[in-house]
């Protein structure tokens, strides 16, 4: 029989598929200000990381993939030459499952290009590797121990630029006023803060996390995050590297009550072959942060160098 008019029922399913097109249409709430409100504690946990893991066959992929991927991970990030029992013995946060773009699983946040994995230049490949190797290798002092050990950054650039979920603590608060956007992680109690009143920033300056200087473009905060400190350079545990001269253009679209999508690029030709893109949700935490313990001189620091003298004082008895 044919219906010229929709029927209640017809209604219902006309409105459940249309649910894709009613969060493209989503308004965030605004600020006192007037802004496209940000504001709150948000969530980075997930079993997706950057780069995409190779026994996984595409970036997209469908439940069953997600199901028997998530159900061989034992909840530790599975540190490698663990001989203290760290992953066993201390608490982690890696999340359950893959993190879900649209609704649909994602291997890995990159997106370009498509392989999910980093387009390191042989000079980056480089680079990464001879920072990898100071960490476990340079006990002269301090200065010679990675930024997050020294508790100056968190580790896995928590707050960013870009920022990068880490094993625990994978928590962020923002905060607007009408002048600026503060990012505050959970992880090192990191505070990165954009401003959106400066042109660009003072060209001798350099910071930890870069400076940020953001706009908003509609409903989206955009930000150019340039001028990195030397040695920010890697970002353990993850396998990114980025020079002082990288430019990661990051941006935060409100895409519904409960989510921010977080999308950014990054362009750094001395370390990459060419620019890359990734793209990663942010979910609204139902749990507060909670203080991060760690300060630069941690009283930890002593104990390594210390260590590194000791073996230094076997070897030269030992005549090696």
């Amino acid at each position: 029989m044919k219906c010229d008019r929709f029927t209640p029922v017809a209604i219902l399913v006309v409105l459940a598929l249309s649910g894709g097109a009613q969060a493209e249409g989503y308004r965030a709430p605004r600020t006192a200000s007037g802004q496209p409100d940000l504001q709150g504690i948000w969530a980075m946990t997930s079993l997706t990381e950057l780069e995409r893991p190779p026994e996984l066959p595409a970036r997209v992929v469908t439940e069953a993939q997600a199901r028997a991927y998530e159900a061989k991970q034992d909840g530790t990030p599975g540190i490698p030459n663990d001989v203290v029992g760290q992953n066993q013995a201390e608490w982690w946060e890696t999340g359950a499952k893959l993190g879900r773009i649209d609704g649909h699983p994602v291997s890995s946040w990159l997106i370009d290009p498509p392989g999910g994995r980093l387009p390191y230049s042989p000079a980056g490949l480089k680079a990464l590797r001879a920072a990898q190797k100071a960490m476990g290798a340079s006990f002269d002092g301090p200065e010679s121990r990675p930024a997050p050990e020294r508790c100056v950054t968190g580790s896995s650039s928590a707050t960013g630029a870009p920022m990068l979920n880490g094993a625990y603590s994978s928590l962020i608060q923002i905060v607007q006023t009408g002048a600026d956007v503060v990012i505050v992680a959970e992880m090192n109690h990191d505070v990165r803060i954009i401003s959106l009143r400066a042109a660009a920033p003072p060209p001798a300056a350099r910071d930890w996390s870069g400076l940020s200087v953001g706009r908003w473009e509609g409903d989206t905060l955009v930000v150019l995050t340039t001028q990195f400190h030397p040695q920010a350079g890697w970002r353990p545990p993850s396998g990114l590297y980025l020079s002082p001269n990288a430019r990661v253009t990051e941006r935060f679209t409100r895409t519904g009550k409960d989510e921010v999508r977080y999308a950014y690029t990054v362009e750094d030709p001395t370390v990459f072959t060419q620019p890359w893109r990734a793209e990663m949700p942010i979910l609204r935490s139902a749990k507060p942060m909670f203080e991060y313990a760690c300060h630069e001189g941690n009283y930890s620091l002593g104990g390594v160098l210390a260590g590194a003298r000791e073996t230094e004082r076997a070897a030269k008895a030992a005549g090696k």
